[in-house]
């Protein structure tokens, strides 16, 4: 029978080196935390799809969806009313012939004939204006987050990749027609978002960039919280260990 081991003699200290669970979590418990703004374009744009820790998506996302679906009622109404009101005209036109039972009759039929002509009209022109706004939002959006600032050229462009993608199906000619109308569309759109947004006192890029560094500075606050835990107990323990190891010694 082997004799029993001996007990260490002096203290026993335990180290990141000595402890490969410590030193795996230690850099991600006290790691220091990054300061905005250091990340590349790419990254900025990404974020934009992505949910912050309250499981929120950031601002600008939340407005390219409100944005997209007001401009689908906008385009529904603008198609639906017209719709309706030649399709009822256009059934009592042609329904001079036909007998009717009584007055109410005639009445109900001419209105779900122009109820069809509101659902028809009213959703072609519904979904080309939503997805319009939504290509014109996304692309402006994403290129004020790649440089990190506002411009007028952003909404110009984004107006002309939208219109050159609505209008591509007609060939070149209608692929540089609708570039051009979306540019000039895109232009006095962006400056009428930017005067509203300066009108506001401060920018969504601006407020962005405020909301980071408040929870950078809390972050940093917390981490240099942690880590001044972190030592105090390494510290007693060390005392504790070498209190305890000063008897036998």
């Amino acid at each position: 029978m082997e004799p029993p081991l001996a007990p260490p003699q002096g203290p026993v200290r335990v180290s990141a080196a000595s402890s490969p669970a410590l030193a795996a979590g230690q850099p991600r418990a006290l790691s220091r935390p990054e300061p905005p703004g250091s990340g590349s374009g790419w990254e900025r744009v990404r974020e934009l799809f992505r949910r912050d820790e309250l499981n929120r998506y950031p601002e600008e996302t939340v407005n390219i969806i409100k944005a997209t679906f007001c401009g689908g009622i906008v385009g529904m109404v603008y198609g639906g009313v017209p719709g309706f009101i030649n399709a009822k005209r256009r059934y009592i036109e042609q329904s001079q012939g036909e007998i009717f039972h009584n007055r109410l009759d005639a009445a109900r039929t001419a209105h779900r004939a122009a109820t069809r002509g509101f659902i028809r009209y009213g959703w072609r022109w519904g979904w080309r204006v939503a997805a319009f706004v939504a290509i014109f939002n996304t692309v402006s959006t994403a290129m004020s987050a790649y440089r990190d600032k506002n411009a007028l050229s952003h909404f110009a462009i984004a107006g002309g990749c939208t219109g050159a993608l609505f209008r591509m199906h007609l060939g070149l000619r209608g692929l540089v027609g609708g570039s051009l109308f979306g540019t000039l569309l895109g232009v006095p759109a962006g400056a009428l978002l930017m005067s509203m947004q300066k009108f506001a006192g401060e920018t969504l890029i601006e407020r962005r960039k405020r909301e980071q560094w408040e929870l950078y500075e809390q972050k940093l606050a917390e981490w240099r919280t942690r880590l001044s835990i972190t030592e105090n107990i390494s510290k007693e323990m060390d005392d504790v260990l070498q209190e305890g190891a000063s008897p036998r010694s």
